[in-house]
């Protein structure tokens, strides 16, 4: 049967952390930087990083000397975040898919593919909805999302990883609408192997424009990669959407 918020779980894991975000600091710095150098958002603007994880995004923004918010389902994750909260980096646990503050962010981030986990179209607009509301007239999205095309091409069926004595036994498949991967986790201090199954929508540009124009945002700019390249439907290993908020909305 298959798990319609298998999110909530595997992402409140600490395997799920150790398989993903145990990775160069160094590297989401990086674009993080080159972001900011692009978008060049004003002195002290009020930015929110919708699931955020442990917030490593969010830190790297506050330390250059934005406002920042990051919210995020996992409880455990924002328990971890919690402890790096300043008067201008605040954490709070929260339903994308739910109403977030009005009006009031000048910027909003949706970073690592970290969308197009719901069931339906509803929710998808829900969390769409969120993020437009929460954004002054004029304010500014970007999403990160994967590249359809270049993922189907890539895509490696099934591979083995081991991390600190964990093994991940990880199997890759796709149909028409969804990105399937199973992960099998066997770690000697579990009885038995852990079960986790990732479904993420295949959602193309044209989806998200038509997804945004509902809420009021408008596509500007598309990148196809963390050095800001040009778009490419079948090259780009990302799509990287910059969007403004119509300003009568």
């Amino acid at each position: 049967m298959e798990n319609a918020t298998w999110f909530k779980d595997w992402f409140n894991s600490p395997y799920y952390h150790q398989l993903y975000f145990n990775r160069d600091e160094e590297e989401a710095g990086a674009f993080i930087d080159r972001l900011i150098t692009h978008l060049k958002p004003p002195a002290n603007s009020l930015m929110l990083d919708v699931a955020c994880g442990k917030g490593r995004h969010s830190i790297h923004l506050a330390k250059m000397g934005f406002d920042v918010t990051g919210i995020d389902l996992s409880e455990d994750s924002i328990t971890d975040a919690l402890q790096y909260q300043t008067d201008k980096l605040h954490f709070f646990r929260h339903d994308m898919r739910l109403p977030f503050w009005i009006n009031y962010y000048d910027y909003a981030f949706n970073f690592f593919t970290s969308f197009g986990y719901f069931n339906t179209q509803r929710e998808n607009d829900n969390a769409i909805r969120t993020i437009a509301q929460s954004l002054k007239p004029t304010g500014t999205f970007v999403l990160d999302y994967l590249n359809v095309e270049y993922s189907v091409n890539k895509l490696i069926p099934s591979f083995t990883k081991e991390i600190d004595g964990v093994n991940y036994i990880i199997t890759k498949w796709h149909d028409e609408k969804y990105f399937y991967k199973k992960i099998v986790i066997e770690d000697p201090q579990l009885k038995q192997p852990l079960i986790y199954t990732e479904k993420v929508a295949k959602f193309s540009l044209h989806d998200f424009t038509v997804m945004f124009a509902k809420q009021g945002l408008v596509i500007k700019e598309v990148f196809g990669d963390y050095h800001f390249g040009a778009y490419n439907t079948l090259t780009s290993p990302r799509l990287i959407v910059v969007a403004e908020k119509s300003a009568n909305q």
